[in-house]
């Protein structure tokens, strides 16, 4: 594709290294919902596989989602702020200063995507689509669409997680993937994204910033 003018970024995973956040959420939530609980080594092998075999693996009944993901929340607000992948300032500064139009879709708060940009970085964000429920990321990009006035074929959603690159074919965005987030590369390529970045300043030098 051409160099999109608009990218939708993912944020836990994506511009967020959330993941020792998330691992020690794990026993805790467990508890409270009834489920298996996981070794690091058994969560660090579901990174491997799809959200739905995620949950299965886990024994999270579908109807448990909306209540977990809500508890999960209500950590993160409390929880400090997990800190910026290294490189991601500089590559959202490239970005920006070559006028591409940069938004976050997330199932996170508006408040702590903010809060760990800082007002610097969060100056350049132009369109932020909070609280996404698990499946519904592709609601949030049409929305952003929609505001910004860019056609879908002239944008590219980045994330980390096959759920990313589903929203984004049914959005009728291009797919971009990271090598560092939540899921495997291998999995992520599997699913043949448009691209397939190894680091921040890749995405920076596919857009010509």
């Amino acid at each position: 594709m051409a160099t999109p003018r608009l990218l939708l970024f993912d944020f836990d995973g994506t511009l967020a290294d959330s993941w020792p956040w998330f691992l020690g959420t794990l026993d805790g939530t467990a508890d409270r919902f009834g489920l298996r609980r996981i070794t690091k080594d058994q969560a660090e092998a579901l990174r491997g596989q799809d959200s739905h075999a995620v949950m299965r693996a886990l024994g999270v009944p579908m109807w448990k989602v909306p209540r977990i993901a809500a508890h999960l929340k209500e950590q993160a607000a409390t929880a400090p702020a997990p800190p910026l992948f290294p490189g991601v300032p500089a590559m959202l500064r490239r970005l920006a200063a070559r006028g591409i139009v940069l938004a976050i879709a997330s199932s996170n708060t508006e408040r702590q995507i903010r809060r760990t940009l800082g007002p610097e970085l969060s100056a350049l964000i132009r369109h932020v689509a909070a609280e996404a429920t698990l499946f519904g990321k592709a609601t949030r990009f049409r929305r952003i669409l929609r505001d910004t006035g860019v056609p879908a074929a002239e944008a590219m959603a980045v994330g980390d997680e096959v759920r990313d690159i589903e929203a984004a074919q049914d959005a009728g965005v291009a797919a971009g993937a990271v090598a560092w987030g939540y899921a495997w590369p291998s999995i992520l390529a599997s699913r043949r994204p448009h691209a397939l970045f190894d680091a921040p300043e890749a995405i920076a030098e596919y857009c010509g910033a």
